[in-house]
């Protein structure tokens, strides 16, 4: 078992990220029933809501670097998906379409009538679930450092999801991962079930190609120039949401739904609580989206 190469593969994390998981604190917190679940969230800021979903076997405090940043003028939501931090497991598999569910569930349990959404690698699959199964519940749509079909991730990260397994639970206490699990999660000794339910869902083969052309919410797409996500897979990514069809023109009349940032020097495994990160996404939920004879590929 590479525990190395496992452990790259999520967080990866660095000893800061974990040292922050209590630092932030929110305006609000509490647990939404949803689906049999008891989904934990918090609630930071105030003003546009702005939903954030984390990492595999992460938590929502893996932003808690950014939150200053995104929660100035919006309400920033983060949320503990199934059998992740504060959210306890229920008897049913991980799955990407079950988890938008439960983040569908949880809007409408908010009250929010539309909300912008943003999801980071596994968290980047349940947004994009959402915005397909739930394309009314969706303002906006942020995809970072995930790909829309398995073979968009470089080989060695396919082989580690592969490896994600109960049997990594013991050697894997040793990483910053764990110590976030058994500081949040309500059940601790859950970790190797929490390792064979994510491990099950990343060994699937997947291909939302078809899901993702008919996505219609303005969608940024954010990767690091050293991904995990080959960058010729971003750039397909941007084409299949109707960007990069043609020249944008002097007038914008090329311009698409779509947005594709590439953040220098850095990886999947700091993207997450990259500054760049904060500022490539604030002005795009800013900006008003561009009127339907300005977008092209749609």
């Amino acid at each position: 078992m590479k525990t190395r190469l496992v452990a790259r593969i999520f967080l990866a994390a660095s000893i800061i990220a974990f040292a922050q998981a209590h630092a932030a604190t929110p305006a609000k917190s509490g647990y939404a029933a949803v689906n049999g679940l008891k989904l934990y969230y918090e609630v930071h800021g105030d003003g546009p809501p702005l939903i954030l979903l984390h990492g595999g076997l992460g938590a929502g405090a893996m932003f808690n670097d950014i939150l200053p940043l995104l929660s100035k003028n919006r309400r920033v939501i983060t949320v503990d998906l199934q059998a992740h931090g504060r959210t306890a497991d229920i008897d049913r598999p991980i799955s990407f379409d079950a988890m938008a569910g439960d983040v569908a569930a949880l809007i409408k349990e908010l009250g929010l009538q539309k909300t912008d959404l943003m999801g980071y690698s596994m968290g980047g699959g349940v947004a994009l679930r959402t915005a397909v199964q739930h394309p009314e519940l969706v303002r906006k749509l942020v995809l970072v450092s995930i790909a829309f079909k398995r073979e968009g991730w470089y080989p060695e990260i396919q082989a580690g999801m592969s490896q994600v397994s109960a049997a990594a639970a013991e050697p894997m206490k040793q990483t910053p991962m764990y110590q976030m699990y058994a500081h949040l999660a309500p059940k601790p000794a859950d970790w190797p079930v929490l390792l064979t339910k994510t491990g099950e869902m990343f060994r699937n083969d997947y291909d939302w190609s078809k899901d993702v052309a008919g996505i219609k919410a303005p969608t940024l797409l954010v990767f690091g120039d050293a991904d995990a996500v080959r960058p010729a897979h971003a750039v397909q990514f941007f084409e299949l949401l109707g960007g990069g069809s043609k020249d944008g023109g002097w007038d914008g009349s090329g311009v698409s739904n779509a947005r594709l940032a590439i953040l220098p020097g850095v990886t999947h495994y700091t993207i997450f609580s990259s500054p760049a990160l904060a500022a490539t996404v604030t002005p795009f939920l800013d900006t008003a989206a561009p009127p339907a004879n300005v977008i092209a590929g749609k």
